[in-house]
């Protein structure tokens, strides 16, 4: 068998944001409270964490992945920034099965996907958020940035790819047993795996999270218009594209869609680290209940939180 082969970071920070650094949650702001719940229950086996009047959270029985605010007379725009996905990340090929075979049970329209060095399927929520599920598989291939700045996947055999293969559902669903139900929630394990955001600017999206922040520099595919980050070298935590245009405007205050994503860091020494670069930059945030919450340049909300 080959030995898998892992995407490297094109550059590593001078000021690096600690590589144990991970996605929380993504809180979105919805017309529908009580739809959308329905469907992150229903549909994707999510579990209700908490409720009140306005908003609510979800996820795997632990930390939230999924918060929503209800707010009134919310409209959604086109050729803003904010979020392209948010993408959950299941533990392996047999939970993923369960969950596509989930939505097919529903007939819940989504797009398997054969990125190579993950699987996955794609789908939007009944108010048009877009949503990844997926899960690693770098024994098949990797998904790379190359010197000319365009996006390709290898196969572990060598041969090339665009990436966007059409998913083999008879093999993914060949690691399910007879005792796998996807009517059960998810499995415990499932966790937030990155964020794919819309942005104004590649370059300066690029020297916020990297230069600024110290998130590692994942590859630059100009021709493809997108940018990826991460901390401590995975192939992208944050993905970033300029897909609703170069220049695209923020939303309005009123808009539905991304109130924000969040990182957790792993403990208070790199949380004081990341406080103490904020602080010799001179870059503004808010203090929240949570942690500490920031803008980039295309106006889209980050939330660092330190682990409990």
């Amino acid at each position: 068998m080959n030995a898998i082969t892992l995407p490297q970071p094109v550059a590593i920070a001078l000021h690096r944001i600690h590589p144990q650094t991970r996605p929380g949650f993504v809180h979105l702001k919805v017309a529908n409270l009580e739809n959308q719940l329905v469907f992150y229950q229903r549909a994707l086996g999510l579990r209700l964490h908490w409720k009140n009047e306005n908003s609510a959270g979800l996820g795997a029985g632990g930390e939230d992945l999924v918060r929503l605010t209800q707010i009134a007379n919310g409209k959604r725009y086109r050729g803003v920034t904010g979020i392209y996905h948010f993408a959950i990340l299941f533990p392996d090929r047999r939970q993923l099965a369960r969950a596509i075979s989930r939505l097919f049970a529903q007939r819940w329209p989504n797009y398997p996907t054969d990125h190579i060095m993950t699987k996955t399927t794609y789908l939007d929520d009944p108010e048009g958020n877009n949503i990844e599920l997926y899960c690693e598989s770098p024994e098949d291939g990797l998904f790379m940035v190359t010197a000319n700045g365009d996006l390709y996947a290898r196969h572990a055999n060598g041969r090339w790819s665009d990436g966007r293969e059409s998913l083999d559902l008879e093999a993914l669903f060949s690691h399910l047993s007879k005792d796998d139900r996807p009517d059960e929630p998810v499995s415990p394990e499932v966790r937030m795996g990155h964020f794919h955001l819309y942005v104004a600017n590649l370059e300066e999206t690029r020297h916020f999270y990297h230069e600024l922040l110290g998130f590692d520099d994942m590859g630059l595919g100009r021709s493809f218009r997108m940018g990826m980050v991460s901390a401590g070298g995975y192939h992208h935590h944050i993905g970033f594209n300029t897909w609703q245009g170069e220049g695209a405007p923020p939303p309005r205050p009123d808009a539905l869609g991304l109130q924000a994503i969040s990182f957790i860091l792993p403990d208070r020494a790199a949380w004081d680290q990341l406080l103490a670069r904020i602080a010799e930059i001179e870059m503004p945030y808010t203090q929240t209940e949570e942690g500490i919450q920031m803008s980039d340049p295309s106006r889209n909300n980050i939330l660092f939180m330190v682990a409990k």
